[in-house]
């Protein structure tokens, strides 16, 4: 019963947090956006006592119940070994191997370190929330939005509007590669050894394993009917039963229940009774180690190594190229090189959007607009950033702020986003197309917002010379609309540079 209820638990988190990073209509949102706020990395963000303490005295009281539950990197992990079970038809996977100390709470000083000192984005490549939302958004987005194309196009067909058609676009190739790369290697490490990836690298498993040795309620062994047939030990994904001793490493137990369903004679429950040393052994002897024990050693050499390799590539954009048919050639845009990113309305400061930013790309896959993307600049590796080529940041839309689960975006209405500078534009003139091919124009002045570009003689002298745009600064709120609409190609002839600091005017 204990299993069932569990595992209808984590379908229910698993499911909706998925839908958080596939939904492009906003009803996910609207609905399930907390989900996403209780996750333990952005609630710490957030300064959200509530949530943080909340899970804290859950582990202390049932278990990492975070982590065979609400952690959707966890659960993914479980589906994985199940598919590995039957594609590899291995009913007993798994034994036990001793506990990497060592590894796990370097890499928990390590993913502290970073957080401190501000790199939140070099933190986020191995923090179990963010690293889901980037195998959701980059790898399982695009096929969901395939998917409702085809709906659309059925449905266009019986002269129905149920569904409608969306871009499928590739929104930064560095991302995409780190997303592939760990959905592979926790692909290995599932199939192989079940929970490798959370009793060993996660830095979440780590903190929460030290508090679960204190839960009040832990699964016990009772020795007078354990006839030492193993198989809890088999059957336990964590690894952390040592059967023949009856010894449980309470640490690694992501209290998943599997042990109690499995075990025909009744000897495994889950008993109330606080002792943070019983069951727990630190050091194995030989005759319980595994030969199996160097193949999670080698998965996890392979991640770090690949992670390594791909973050010092992630400086190489992803440019697009695409033709429109007709009677000519039409160039997409080319971003421009921008001396500061542009930041969603609602960062504050770049530092602030740095410091709190987990990369979990929710506000990527939120945005209706394709204005969010990953950063490919490796200081703010897959942190969103904005850039013009396929749309614009409508005064509107305030999707990014709602969805954001750790304040990096704070909360902001739409009559503070139409007054909130986020950058401001500038003209190239030897882009524009009065200028060059003698054409008058003025796109960028028609369609600002703010109007804050006017159209003036390129000659002073001569009032009936080709008009060009002129840049009020101060009233310039850097939304877009003039580089996403001016007609120049490849580069617009009026693009906007960021503000290291947002203001309102």
């Amino acid at each position: 019963m204990l299993r069932r209820i569990r595992l209808a638990l984590a379908a229910f988190f698993f499911v909706g947090v998925t839908l958080l990073l596939l939904d492009f209509t906003g009803w996910a949102h609207h609905w399930l956006a907390w989900m996403a706020q209780i996750q333990f990395l952005p609630a710490v963000l957030a300064l959200n006592v509530v949530v943080v303490v909340t899970l804290l005295l859950l582990t202390l009281i049932f278990g990492r119940i975070y982590c065979s539950v609400i952690c959707p990197l966890g659960v993914m992990q479980d589906i994985m070994a199940w598919i590995g079970r039957k594609v590899g038809r291995k009913k007993l996977p798994y034994s036990y191997s001793p506990e990497k100390r060592w590894l796990r709470w370097g890499v928990l000083g390590v993913f502290v370190a970073l957080l401190l000192s501000g790199l939140t984005a070099m933190a986020s490549l191995i923090a179990p929330y963010s690293s889901y939302g980037r195998i959701a958004a980059h790898l399982l987005a695009p096929i969901y939005r395939w998917c409702n194309n085809g709906l659309a196009l059925l449905a266009e067909r019986a002269e129905s509007y149920a569904f409608y058609e969306t871009d499928v676009w590739l929104k930064s190739m560095p991302t995409l590669l780190i997303a592939l790369a760990t959905f592979l290697l926790l692909f290995v490490l599932a199939w192989r050894g079940g929970r490798s990836y959370c009793n060993t690298i996660c830095p979440v498993g780590t903190l929460l394993g030290f508090l679960s040795r204190y839960s009040l309620f832990k699964v016990r062994i009772d020795e007078s009917k354990c006839n030492r047939c193993g198989l809890c030990g088999k059957k336990c994904k964590a690894s952390c039963i040592d059967s023949p001793h009856h010894a449980i490493d309470y640490s690694r137990c992501v209290a998943c229940m599997n042990c109690i369903g499995h075990c025909k004679h009744g000897a495994i429950s889950l008993k109330y009774g606080w002792s943070p040393s019983a069951h727990r052994p630190d050091r194995p002897s030989a005759a319980t180690s595994s030969p199996d024990d160097a193949a999670p050693d080698k998965g996890r050499r392979s991640f770090l190594t690949a992670t390594a390799l791909i973050a010092t590539t992630a400086t190489i954009d992803a440019q697009q190229k695409k033709v429109d048919g007709g009677l000519a050639v039409v160039e997409d845009k080319v971003a421009p090189h921008r001396s500061m990113p542009i930041l969603p309305p609602g960062a504050f400061s770049a530092r602030h959007f740095a410091q709190h930013c987990t990369a979990c790309q929710l506000c990527v896959s939120a945005c209706p607009n394709g204005v969010l993307r990953p950063s490919s600049d490796l200081a703010r590796l897959m942190q969103p950033e904005a850039s013009y080529e396929r749309g614009y940041c409508r005064p509107e839309c305030t999707r990014c702020a709602d969805v954001c689960p750790t304040d990096a975006i704070r909360p902001i209405t739409r009559e503070e986003k139409s007054s909130t500078r986020i950058g401001h534009a500038i003209w190239v003139r030897k882009n524009c197309i009065p200028l060059t091919d003698g054409v008058a124009c003025g796109n960028c002045a028609r369609h600002c917002p703010t109007g804050a570009i006017q159209m003036v003689p390129s000659d002073a002298a001569d009032e009936h010379s080709m008009r060009i745009p002129v840049v009020n600064t101060e009233r310039c709120i850097g939304c877009g609309a003039c580089e996403n609409l001016c007609p120049a190609r490849p580069f617009s002839a009026i693009y906007v540079e960021g503000h290291e600091r947002q203001s309102t005017y």
